[in-house]
């Protein structure tokens, strides 16, 4: 009974190697993304109580670490998940892990570090555990590779491990060095993938998809800003205006992703599309979080500094990660004709957001001209498309 129960019900990982290009996203997966839509929500949140320097500095770094645990687990399940019990048993742990975290979120700079770096090392326990179950049955020329990758996780446990016991402000620059440590990990498993012969590394279907729905969850984050704003002060027609003004930045950013990086395959070694995933929607989370002190000064003469900077610094930053972004697809050069043109145009409108920033309008002259900043890369984008002499060559995974 119990090898039956193991045949059919407890299987072992699929090994590197083996992954399912024309998967589907699970409705495992949609579910345990719903996890972190609350620890974003948790984080922006106390974002958008502290806009000051420090206050974006530790928000981008617990954001971080909440984008790296998503990347682990999104990587794990896509390359090796099944739909058998096993899979099903460890994402549920994780998801419970999470939820745990979500609670020390909110003051993972202060107080609540503690509990948020021991809720953290256990989350990479789990993890860890997962991809040596993967080692365990790699065949030889994965070895080096996935033992470089294992070293690093068993690093990161004791490193996590050893911070709950730092001092607030110390802890969270240990947190930045390793966020920083652990995007040059990334990197350097590429290169090394590279190096060994008969290893491809190449984003799946579904993995593009996840890309693309954890783009979506921090968009939510716009709306719950305005929304939130909206209800904590009086309704009054500037308020009103500012906030529904306010959600054309989400669409903005959305139109701009969805249109052109969205649903499109990556070049060969992704690792950098993957990354550039990190600032995009660290900017579109924060953006979120400034709309609320948007709209509750939006009777005010000119938007407040702290607001219009984080705001404004939001935009710039996700339209130069969108530039990265692109220029990993492998549609850049297929369809340079429009490409090629967004570029200095988004470079440009990064510019013009930060100046915008710095001019500090009205809250809703503010939001208005953000939304106008993000309108240009889309117009330049559709003239580009109506000279092309076949339209429907832009679709995703086209060719």
């Amino acid at each position: 009974m119990f090898s039956l129960f193991k045949q059919r019900f407890w299987l072992p990982p699929r090994a590197h190697g083996e992954a399912i290009e024309d998967r589907t996203v699970s409705f495992l997966e949609l579910f345990y993304d719903l996890v972190y839509v609350v620890v974003i929500a948790r984080a922006a949140h106390e974002l958008a109580l502290h806009l000051t320097w420090r206050g974006v500095g530790e928000f981008a770094t617990v954001f971080g670490l909440i984008w790296l645990a998503w990347l682990n687990g999104t990587t794990y399940y896509d390359l090796h998940g099944r739909e058998d019990g096993r899979t099903r048993t460890f994402v549920f742990l994780q998801m419970l892990t999470l939820a745990l975290l979500a609670v020390f979120t909110a003051d993972a700079a202060g107080d609540g570090g503690r509990g948020f770096a021991i809720v953290y090392t256990v989350f990479l326990l789990i993890l860890t555990w997962l991809w040596y179950s993967v080692r365990r049955q790699d065949s030889e020329e994965y070895m080096g590779l996935t033992g470089q990758y294992l070293s690093g996780m068993v690093v990161s446990v004791i490193f996590m491990g050893a911070s709950a016991f730092l001092p607030d402000g110390a802890r969270t620059v240990a947190w930045a060095v390793f966020l920083v440590t652990w995007v040059g990990l990334w990197m350097s498993i590429e290169r090394l993938a590279r190096r060994e012969p008969g290893i491809a590394f190449e984003a799946t279907d579904s993995l593009v998809e996840r890309f693309g729905l954890f783009t979506i969850i921090v968009l939510g984050e716009v709306v719950v800003g305005v929304v939130t704003g909206l209800s904590e002060v009086e309704r009054t027609v500037e308020a009103v205006a500012t906030g529904m003004i306010g959600l054309g930045i989400g669409f903005g950013i959305w139109w701009t992703y969805f249109d052109y990086i969205g649903g499109r395959r990556p070049r060969s070694g992704p690792s950098g599309w993957m990354v550039s995933h990190l600032p995009i929607t660290m900017a579109i989370a924060a953006s979120g979080a400034a709309m609320i002190s948007l709209v509750e000064h939006a009777g005010d003469e000119r938007a407040p500094a702290a607001t219009a900077w984080v705001l404004a610094g939001s935009v710039a930053v996700a339209l130069v990660a969108l530039i990265g972004a692109m220029r990993e697809l492998r549609d850049f050069e297929r369809l340079s004709s429009v490409y090629r043109p967004l570029v200095p145009t988004l470079a440009g409108a990064a510019v013009a957001a930060l100046l915008v920033g710095w001019l500090r309008p009205a809250p809703w002259l503010l939001v208005l001209t953000l939304v106008m900043v993000l309108g240009a890369p889309w117009w330049v984008a559709v003239d580009r498309w109506l000279r092309l002499d076949d339209p429907g060559s832009i679709q995703p995974n086209a060719g």
